[in-house]
């Protein structure tokens, strides 16, 4: 039997760093069923983690893998439209309310920096404000100012990566999530000069404050500014129609990935059709904006993505969903309360975590000056539990048991009465 040091041995030798640049390299993840996975050395963990947000059903349903397997049958991807996805396109335009058309492309990382591309090529302007803090991906945009460790004065941005040129840091304005005055002051300055607002509805865990997006709206709508909500994790997770139906603010366009493949490589930027007629060469004219990818709009994840939504628009399973999260936060809140640790259980019930800190978190710097070392032990402490889950997320999925709840109450007792 391959062991997972031995995996991991090789692994070193062949990726740099050992991983693939998403989890934790040391773990070697072989099998997942339902709630569970199963590492190298055969143990078995209640998978908090879920892939990162798209096995909201759990691992290997049933009825997303026998609608896999008919597709394969027919075709694994052709680089030409194909039934299922425009079945999927439709399904999505239903669902979500600012989708009146879409593009698809094969990550969430590809949405986002074509939704800010797009918003440059509809207003003719060149600059995009986002938030300190947000997640958008991995392109030089996106990278500016997601987690620096250098707090520096607003709205200057800061690159989290090297390899990124000086004209785009120069084109990015950074705003603190949550902050509408500062937001209004910076929009009133470069207004004319804004394309673009990209901002996740809820910032990786922090719920925006009340009337925070509608207020980006009202903004975006003075100053004919793309309103773009990043709805990669929160899509089809909040509920069917994603934040904007949770929230009530619509923007002009999202981003969707993660769900609507169903666990496979799939991800969608959707709009107003004004603005989508960007992507269309016949119409767009010197607005056109390029976009092609060899696995857009794949069959098998579009099967996929189809059959997980079918299954999400049943009776009660969004009311499932919140009751699982809602007894993992509480049970957060009981035990390391109880314990006496100064901390507060930020986000939604369907996608929050633990922050090591006495004081209200609504924004970037809120979690900077929380107690991380802390969480880490915490998060380790579950692991040797059997909880797998991500360094700053918890996610439930519809695949947990009665007796994986239990399970996870003991792990969080044991992890919150050993922690210094």
């Amino acid at each position: 039997m391959t062991t997972q040091a031995d995996w991991i041995a090789r692994a070193n030798a062949v990726l740099p760093g050992g991983g693939f640049g998403n989890f934790d390299p040391n773990m070697i993840i072989t099998s997942g069923k339902g709630a569970h996975v199963w590492d190298a050395d055969g143990n078995r963990y209640i998978d908090l983690l879920i892939g990162s947000g798209p096995m909201l059903l759990g691992h290997g349903d049933c009825e997303v893998l026998q609608a896999i397997h008919e597709q394969t049958e027919k075709g694994l991807t052709f680089f030409a439209n194909n039934a299922s996805a425009i079945e999927l396109a439709e399904e999505i335009c239903r669902a979500v309310p600012c989708a009146e058309q879409l593009r698809y492309v094969s990550t969430g990382g590809e949405a986002d920096m074509y939704a800010m591309r797009l918003a440059r090529a509809h207003t003719g302007r060149s600059k995009i404000l986002k938030f300190e803090g947000g997640y958008h991906g991995m392109s030089a945009e996106a990278q500016m100012s997601l987690a620096p460790n250098r707090l520096v004065n607003f709205p200057i941005a800061v690159p989290d990566s090297a390899g990124i040129p000086d004209a785009v840091r120069a084109e990015m304005l950074i705003a603190p999530f949550n902050d509408i005055e500062f937001a209004r002051s910076l929009i009133a300055e470069h207004g004319a000069d804004i394309a673009g607002i990209i901002v996740e509805p809820l910032q990786r865990i922090i719920p925006p404050a009340p009337g925070f997006l509608q207020a980006l709206r009202d903004e975006c709508d003075k100053h004919g500014i793309v309103l773009i909500f990043d709805e990669i994790v929160t899509g089809f997770r909040f509920a069917y129609g994603g934040a904007q139906e949770l929230y009530g603010v619509v923007p002009d366009v999202c981003t969707l990935g993660k769900i609507i493949g169903g666990g496979l490589a799939l991800a969608a930027i959707a709009g107003r059709a004004d603005i989508m007629s960007c992507f269309d060469k016949a119409r767009a004219g010197d607005k056109f904006l390029m976009q092609l990818g060899t696995l857009s709009g794949n069959p098998l994840a579009s099967v996929a993505g189809l059959k997980t939504m079918e299954i999400l628009r049943r009776p009660g399973q969004y009311d499932k969903l919140r009751s699982f999260g809602r007894r993992l936060m509480d049970s957060m809140a009981k035990h390391l309360g109880a314990a006496g640790f100064a901390h507060q259980i930020v986000g939604d019930e369907t996608l929050f975590d633990v922050v090591f800190t006495d004081k209200p978190v609504t924004n970037y710097r809120d979690v900077f000056g929380a107690d991380a070392a802390r969480n880490a032990r915490f998060n380790a402490m579950l692991r040797e539990k059997g909880l797998l889950k991500s360094p700053g997320k918890t996610y439930a999925c519809l695949a947990l048991s009665e007796a994986d709840m239990e399970q996870i109450d003991d792990a969080i007792a044991y992890a919150a009465g050993r922690l210094d």
